[in-house]
């Protein structure tokens, strides 16, 4: 009997750790890789990721388009833990489809929306935001579904992408629509999920990240990163931000 028990716990165990390896595996798998954070001549791309559990439902993908151009796309899926993170997987292998055959943000907004109306529970949905940014010109299309809104800063200047649609699989017929901003040399394009904003302590969040966006020392992931609470911190952090050099424009010239 003593054997059975100890064989029976050490299955289970050994259970558990493969399910925390295929965890991992899969957490892996909704983050780019290091090359793709490092294939954007005339920019600087600058991550943070924070799972609050093992895994999360935080997705970020930098994908390359034809024609010098670049998507990022950010999804945070309800939930947490395994069941938000298969979801955000799904959303992941959709957005790798869907920009290898079409790079319109509003069409891969309405595609997404539509199979997680038909293919998930009622109980489950996603913010996003897709970004589409030309290189040459610094030109973004950006659509907001019902997420937090994506940053463009620089001299002094902030102009947030707000909302343009309601979050993915609400409504099968939901409609979106795209608004137009421009990365200037010198500015920087900051994309966030809400476990971030909601770890920053104090009364006035926003006041705060103001002020982090604001600093000229060239550290700026690093101030963002130092304003996320644990004490604060339920849910899972994702910060993307892309830096346009500030001599871009004439290497553009140049070329």
């Amino acid at each position: 009997m003593m054997n059975w028990m100890l064989t029976s716990e050490f299955v289970r165990k050994t259970q558990l750790e493969a399910d925390q390896i295929a965890a991992r595996q899969i957490q892996q798998t909704l983050q780019p890789g290091k090359e793709r954070l490092e294939e954007l001549p005339g920019y600087q791309l600058e991550t943070f990721y924070k799972p609050f559990r093992e895994v999360g439902g935080d997705y970020f993908d930098v994908i390359e388009l034809p024609g010098k151009r670049t998507l990022f796309a950010v999804a945070d899926v309800s939930g947490k833990g395994m069941p938000a993170a298969l979801l955000a997987a799904n959303i992941q292998a959709l957005v790798r489809s869907i920009s290898n055959l079409e790079a319109d943000p509003i069409e891969m907004a309405r595609q997404i929306n539509k199979h997680l109306c038909r293919y998930t529970p009622s109980d489950r949905f996603a913010t996003a935001v897709f970004i589409v940014l030309n290189r040459e010109t610094g030109e973004l299309t950006s659509v907001n579904a019902g997420h937090n809104a994506p940053i463009v800063f620089g001299s002094g200047s902030v102009k947030e992408l707000e909302a343009t649609g309601v979050p993915l699989g609400l409504f099968p017929d939901a409609t979106y629509e795209d608004r137009k901003a421009v990365l200037d040399p010198g500015a920087a394009l900051l994309i966030f999920t809400d476990g971030f904003t909601d770890s920053i302590s104090g009364e006035n969040a926003e006041e705060r990240l103001r002020e982090a966006l604001a600093d000229t020392s060239g550290e700026t992931i690093l101030t963002l990163k130092s304003l996320v609470d644990p004490r604060f911190n339920e849910d899972d952090v994702t910060i993307l931000l892309v830096k346009r050099d500030a001599n871009a424009a004439f290497q553009s010239r140049r070329g």
